[in-house]
């Protein structure tokens, strides 16, 4: 076994080729060692005895599994029975172990040295406990050996004494994973084989398939002697190996390899198209090969010709699992550079590295990440090794031999548990680098005086709490010293004489109060960002870059004036003014301020004739200085700070520059661009959101030619003037929202290369003449007043999304529909079948809406989760995922998480056990995307506490990663999330150094991820895990709103100013908006989400409105329950409550991706009418009686009725598995006179069956008590009256009709989010509150492409008219049936219909909307009556 894998493995060696190949493994004995990543995996049960196991047993189960088409992931749930069930019971040491055959491919591998004997498609199920070893297990099955892959990368071999079932309890719990039963139940789920899986014998690697060259089965005869007879083999050219099969046609036998690299390929005179290969070495051997035809035989030495000629000197075998070095490695006596990195070395036994000193011209030697626990002392002979690395090798001394290495030049030890070095390293005088970071040095090394070539001191990540200045002059040959991450708590700069040898000092990331520096004369470059500093003392001789960020700075003394000076980052302290010194600074080019307390600048600084670059945001300026003359300045960023005005000469004074972002301030106007009528402004970027600018200052910007990115959001304009705007030619990218814009001029279309259009929160009636622009990629008209868009015979190609959502007056005809078919994301809002008092964000105390952004991004890595309606009952689940720069990650949380959620309530109710196991379950379920990919994760669910179900609301938050939330209470943020950052939380910072990862210089963990805490990256435990923070912040009457967001929208919009930016909007969809296009215009150019959720909880947590009485009542108030009003969009005690559906449509996935989005504007207006009642607001508190599907006492002796029909189309559809009555579609009968297109429900009757009977028993119900909700939808000053509700009877099974102008009947939530739509990307989104009856019985068919998916629209055909002439006879029908309406509260006498009065705003034609909704037994007072069945 172990000599064809070394044969196998040296069949990928190449000359400098990356991949080299798979490797082979080594001796079954010695300590088998993980790489650094999976130091989680233990070697557990090393002490366990041979016969412990025999009393707990073993089964082996073998079962053909079920694959999902990856190489990964079994798809079957479970795949226990009763005899396993059984086994797992009571003693939660017990558990299974799936082990995988060697073929990980499902398909049949091909030839190729490394295919297995036996491959084993399947796996075998092995029941087993905690303390048996892989010793008791292959005893059991016969088998040779077992093998380990974590994360789907490398694999190992167990040791003997290892216990399989012992490491994957210990890698749950080191996920986060604490109650023993779930760790056990956690255990036996298939996709931990994703994480965590284990294989019978070693798994092919198909790379090695890859790489054969040539094969066939041709005659072959070994030796140069005829002593062996020809015979037919199959013969394979792989790499720079032959290979022989030892039987015909099968690798299933012994594989005989010969290296070729050296050797010599001859052409056999005496036999036809034979060819001799020999290899290379006193051991040489020789294959002859007859080909069929002179193509084969040229073609094969022609291949073979250009291998043998090759030169080994550098071999990479980094990554392969090897535990030796493959042994014919050692016939290339070429090799120079040999990389072994991330492998699994195995010190002992033959082929280990004890071998490595029979390379004779050895330079470059890479044994790093392979845990070798102990120095390898055989390295140290060595002598040629110029480059070493022994990184990230659990090592904790350094042999004295290391001495003998004098050619060394390069020694990487870092990532180790080293404390001391050996007085023999300081011997290597030709030593030039030594890296010691992250390891546990207390001290800077007395050895490193000696070692004079050494010119960086490289300790980042160690223990050294002080450094006295004065120590570095007995080390005058450094240059450079990095002592970042070390906890530094002082500086000793006491010193006899100068130190002026050192040039470059980085002391990031420590605990330093103050640092004075002065006696390091020469320094050009100093890093001591994010300390705790309060002043800062430096020698300005030679000063060259300063960074300082993120102290608590209110002085920077340096001394001389630093002429040399060009970049100086001084953001985020505490500075009240800038020093003298600075304005005096002859070379500075870029200088950043940021957040700091600066109330002015020196007008010496902005007249700086070398400043080009000059950050002084977020301070407290009001006035800038006046320009005198012409200055070099290209970007001037001024945001957040109170400037009225700008100066007078900014734009022909400063004729370089090209970025100016003034946002946030207080501009009435800006500057002209020139003195004269020609222009010579280079301005491209221009931010001025956040102002008071009018359409004045719009002309101002026609000077500005060159413009190409232009941001005036949320300002005071009213028009933008149409001759103004056809000069910006190059414009590309235009942010109008938030203004007063009534319409965009059509002269936009004169901006050929725009590619953005945002104009948001306005009052746009007319579509812009945009969708004739060539370039055009984004257009964002959503919250605005579009009624109709007319459209070319074609879009452009070019077009990716465009947002519609918030215009409620919007009406979209199918053609146009499907002209936007081809749109990436098309955002629209899904109108609802019911009035504003019937809608589901009215019967929840809590709206939401949300915003997802590209930025400049080409793809959307953000997702959002939002329901609003959660469990079936008074609960909401919202989330936000960012994956940075992958978007597979958050879409799979967005589909996934909600489910997992629901699932885990189920089993606990305690806070931080259901929302633990919910991130590290959906941690699981990410499968093989989730090895390399990863994604911050933040999850909000509110809810009442299990314990006391009618109590107060509760939000639980859990977050990994930087994904934040905020709460507004009695108007001021309340943090809720952590940031599992490495820069901000000094704990994780702590926990990653002490698990040895390696973090770069811009902190991040192995320079992949600045988080610590990720769902994903599973590649990088155990430095980042998935287990994440969770904390439950009761709610009551003073929380008005909560805000989720990813990290690039923190960034740039603070807490405070969140909150304030939701407050003055007040319509959660809008306020979403205004939050990303706000960061957007403070210069962030990555992927943004917000999530705004607007509370309405009380201190009795009811939200039921007070009641209000119409103007002309049709019967006597209600007695005891009050009738409610919803508050208008203006009413400033509450935010709208008027919301829909967005749907977004994917050409890329051909199916629709589902939001909650808001669609009502702050803009929004609705007239009141004094004719028509408000709609109630009813709470979930006191919801309404249901209606349908719900029991009405007395109607258990109803029979069925004749009645009104009305052809009604309908608007939603719905899958099999939602139907209201517990009942699948399939198990129902179609009823007669019900259609489905696929797309819309029709119901085809007889307008003159209108006689309804209803023979009830009901108890006394008074007409002052009715239940019930009056409803109109106010839109452009209309009132649209909804369909009556009638009782009907059928078959015992009591169903709602509905009508026109009866109050609205509340339905409750009939289905969690979870069991909602599942769509077909799918994301779960919450079912729409009201249900259409029909649909409830017959479910449609769901079309999934086309403008099918999109809202279904009112067509002609929808509408029944009733002709003239049967109008009275209708009229006289209806109303011999008003007598049942009223006689519904009789106690015992049958009721009947009787004299309908007819009462409808256009007496023609029926309503086109069905209103459905369970909800309670009204008093029906209405005229015309639709039925369902």
């Amino acid at each position: 076994m172990e000599d064809e894998d070394n044969r196998a493995a040296f069949s990928n060696i190449q000359a400098g080729m990356k991949r080299g190949g798979d490797g082979g493994d080594g001796a079954e004995s010695g300590a088998c060692i993980d790489r650094q990543p999976d130091a989680v995996v233990h070697q557990a049960g090393l002490s366990q005895t041979a016969g412990r196991h025999s009393a707990t047993g073993i089964r082996v189960l073998k079962r053909n599994m079920k694959r999902n088409g990856s190489r990964s992931c079994v798809t079957r749930k479970t795949r226990f029975g009763s005899r396993e069930r059984d086994w797992l019971k009571g003693d939660t040491q017990r558990g299974c172990v799936c082990l995988y055959g060697g073929a990980v491919d499902p398909q049949p591998p091909a030839s190729g040295p490394q295919a297995t004997s036996n491959p084993q498609a399947d796996l075998q199920l092995v029941l087993c406990s905690t303390s048996t070893t892989v010793e008791d297990l292959c005893a059991q099955r016969d088998g040779q050996g077992l093998y380990i892959q974590l994360h789907g990368d490398l694999v190992r071999r167990l040791d003997p004494s290892e216990c399989p079932l012992q490491m994957v309890y210990d890698y749950l719990t080191s996920m986060g994973y604490t109650d023993p039963v779930r760790v056990q139940h956690e255990a036996a789920n298939s996709d931990l084989s994703c994480l965590i899986r284990f294989y019978s014998e070693r798994p092919v690697n198909a790379d090695q398939q890859e790489r054969t060259l040539l094969k066939g089965v041709f005659n072959v005869r070994k030796g140069k002697t005829q002593l062996h007879k020809w015979a037919e083999r199959q013969v394979i050219l792989c790499g720079t190996c032959l290979i022989v099969a030892s039987v015909k046609d099968s690798l299933t036998g012994k594989m005989h390899i010969l290296p070729l690299v050296g050797g010599k390929v001859e052409e056999v005179k005496r036999r036809q198209h034979c060819l001799m290969f020999s290899s290379a070495g006193s051991q040489a051997q020789t294959y002859f090969v007859n080909f069929d035809t002179l193509a084969d035989y040229q073609r094969w030495h022609r291949q073979a010709s250009k291998v043998v000629s090759q030169t080994v000197s550098v071999v990479d075998l980094s990554c392969y699992s090897l535990e030796t070095v493959p042994e014919y490695l050692f016939y290339c006596q070429d090799i120079t550079h040999l990389n072994l990195r991330h492998n699994f070395m195995n010190l002992q036994g033959p082929g280990g590295p004890l071998n490595l000193p029979r390379f004779s011209q050895m330079k470059s030697l890479n044994l790093s990440h392979n845990r070798l626990g102990t120095f390898p002392e055989c390295v140290c002979e060595i002598l040629t090794l110029t480059e070493l690395n022994l990184s990230c090798n659990s090592l904790h001394t350094v042999p004295v031999q290391i001495g003998n290495l004098l050619s060394l030049q390069t020694l990487s030890l870092d990532g180790n548990h080293l404390s001391c070095l050996p007085e023999e390293l300081g011997g290597l005088l030709q030593l030039n680098s030594l890296g010691l970071s992250f390891n546990n040095f207390s001290h800077i090394p007395a050895v490193l005086e000696r070692l004079s070539a050494v010119d960086k001191l490289a300790m980042a990540g160690n223990r050294v709490e002080s450094m006295e200045v004065c120590s570095l002059l007995r080390m005058s040959h450094l240059r450079s010293i990095d002592l970042r991450l070390n906890g530094l708590r002082w500086v000793k700069s006491e010193s006899p004489e100068p130190v002026s040898h050192v040039t470059q000092l980085d002391l990031r990331d420590n605990c330093l109060a103050s640092l004075d520096l002065s006696s390091i004369c020469n320094l050009e470059t100093l890093h001591c960002q994010r300390n705790q500093l309060g002043t800062l003392t430096l020698s300005g001789f030679t000063l060259r870059m300063l960074h300082a960020s993120s102290n608590r700075l209110t002085t920077v003394n340096v001394y001389p004036v630093p002429n040399q000076l060009a970049h100086m980052d001084v953001s985020q302290n505490l500075l009240e003014y800038l020093p003298d010194w600075v304005c005096d600074c002859r070379k500075i080019e870029m200088l950043d301020v940021t957040h700091n307390l600066l109330s002015e600048l020196p007008s010496r600084l902005l007249n700086s004739m070398s400043l080009r670059k000059l950050l002084v945001g977020n301070n407290r300026l009001q006035k800038l200085p006046d320009l005198l003359d012409h200055v070099p300045l290209e970007g001037l960023d001024l945001q957040h700070n109170k400037l009225a005005e700008l100066p007078e000469s900014l734009f022909y004074k400063a004729l370089n520059l090209k970025h100016l972002n003034v946002s946030a301030n207080a501009l009435e106007s800006i500057p002209p661009s020139s003195q004269s009528e020609e222009s010579l402004s280079t301005v491209q970027e221009l931010y001025l959101s956040g102002n008071n600018l009018n359409e004045n200052s719009c002309a101002l910007l026609v000077g500005h030619q060159n413009l190409r990115v232009l941001h005036i959001a949320y300002n005071q304009l009213l028009t933008f003037p149409a001759s103004k705007l056809s000069k910006l030619e190059l414009l590309e990218e235009l942010n109008l929202s938030g203004n007063k814009l009534k319409t965009i001029p059509s002269t936009v279309s004169s901006c050929k290369r725009l590619h953005t259009l945002i104009a948001h929160s306005n009052h746009i009636a007319v579509f812009p003449e945009i969708l004739n622009l060539p370039e055009i990629k984004l257009v964002d008209l959503s919250c605005n007043e579009l009624t109709e868009i007319e459209l070319p015979e074609s879009l452009p190609p070019t077009l990716q999304e465009l947002d519609l959502t918030g215009n409620s007056s919007l009406v979209l005809e199918h053609k146009t529909l499907n002209l936007f078919s081809h749109i990436t994301t098309l955002k629209l809002d899904q109108k609802s079948t019911t009035t504003s008092g019937d809608s589901s964000s009215s019967s929840t105390p809590w709206t939401h809406g949300y915003t997802e952004m590209t930025g400049q991004r080409n793809k959307l890595c953000v997702s959002v989760l939002a329901v609003d309606h959660f469990r079936d009952s008074v609960e909401a689940c919202y989330g936000i995922f960012d994956g940075d720069r992958n978007e597979e990650v958050p879409r799979l949380l967005q589909c996934t998480m909600g489910d997992v959620l629901c699932e885990e309530l189920q089993h606990s109710s305690i806070d931080n056990v259901y929302m633990c196991n919910t991130f590290l379950t959906s941690h699981r379920k990410l499968g093989m995307a989730g090895q390399k990919l990863g994604a911050s994760a933040l999850l909000c669910y509110i809810h009442r506490e299990a314990a006391d179900p009618g109590g107060s609301f509760s939000l639980t938050v859990a977050n990994v990663g930087t994904c934040q939330a905020v709460l507004c209470r009695d108007g001021r943020p309340v943090e809720l999330s952590n940031i599992y950052s490495l820069e901000n939380c000094t704990e994780e910072m702590e926990r990653v150094k002490l698990s040895k990862a390696i973090i770069t210089e811009d902190n991040k963990v192995s320079g992949v991820t600045c988080c610590s805490r990720l769902l994903g990256c599973s590649y990088l435990s155990p430095w980042v895990l998935p287990k994440p923070w969770v904390h439950t912040e009761p709610l009551c009457s003073k929380d008005e709103f909560l805000i989720l967001g990813n990290r690039a929208l923190f960034e740039r919009v603070s807490y405070l100013e969140a909150v304030c930016t939701v407050q003055a909007v007040r319509d959660p969809c809008a306020a979403a908006k205004k939050l990303c296009s706000l960061a957007q215009s403070y210069g962030c150019k990555d992927n943004i989400g917000a999530v705004v959720v607007s509370l309405h909880v009380g201190e009795d947590n009811c939200t039921c409105e007070p009641q209000v009485l119409a103007t002309e009542p049709r019967g006597p108030p209600p007695a005891h329950v009050p009738v409610s009003v919803t508050p208008g969009p203006n009413d400033p005690a509450s935010l709208s409550s008027s919301s829909g559906v967005v749907t977004e449509f994917s050409s890329e996935t051909s199916a629709s991706e589902m939001g909650s989005e808001a669609g009502s504007t702050a803009s929004d207006e609705h007239p009141n009418s004094a004719l028509v009642p408000r709609p109630e607001r009813r709470c979930s508190l006191h919801p309404a009686t249901p209606l349908c599907g719900i029991m009405i006492l007395g109607s258990a002796g109803t029979g069925p009725h004749p009645g009104l029909f009305q052809r009604q189309p309908s608007c939603a559809t719905f899958s099999s598995n939602q139907s209201d009555n517990g009942l699948d579609s399939d198990d129902e009968a179609p009823l007669e006179g019900v259609i489905s297109n696929g797309s819309k429900l029709e119901v085809e009757v007889d307008i003159h069956c209108c006689a309804f009977q209803l023979r009830s028993g009901a108890p006394d119900i008074p007409k002052d008590s009715e239940h019930e909700k009056r409803g109109s939808d106010y839109r452009n000053g209309k009132t649209r009256r909804q369909n009556s509700v009638v009782v009907s009877a059928t078959n015992g099974c009591l169903l709602a009709v509905c009508g026109r102008e009866i109050a609205d009947l509340k339905k409750s939530p009939s289905a969690s989010s979870l069991s909602g739509k599942k769509l077909p990307n799918g994301s779960v989104v919450a079912p729409e509150d009201s249900h259409n009856l029909i649909e409830v019985a017959v479910e449609a068919p769901k079309k999934k492409s086309g403008y099918f998916t999109a809202p279904a629209q009112q067509d002609p055909e929808d509408q029944l008219i009733v002709p003239p002439s049967l109008e009275q006879e209708v009229r006289e029908q209806l109303r011999g049936q008003s007598h049942l309406v009223s006689g519904l509260s009789a106690p015992s006498t049958p009721t009947s219909l009787k004299d309908p009065v007819w009462d409808h705003p256009h007496p023609p034609a029926f309503a086109p909307n069905l209103v459905p909704g369970p909800g309670p037994a009204p008093i029906l007072q209405q005229e015309v009556y639709d039925t369902a069945l």
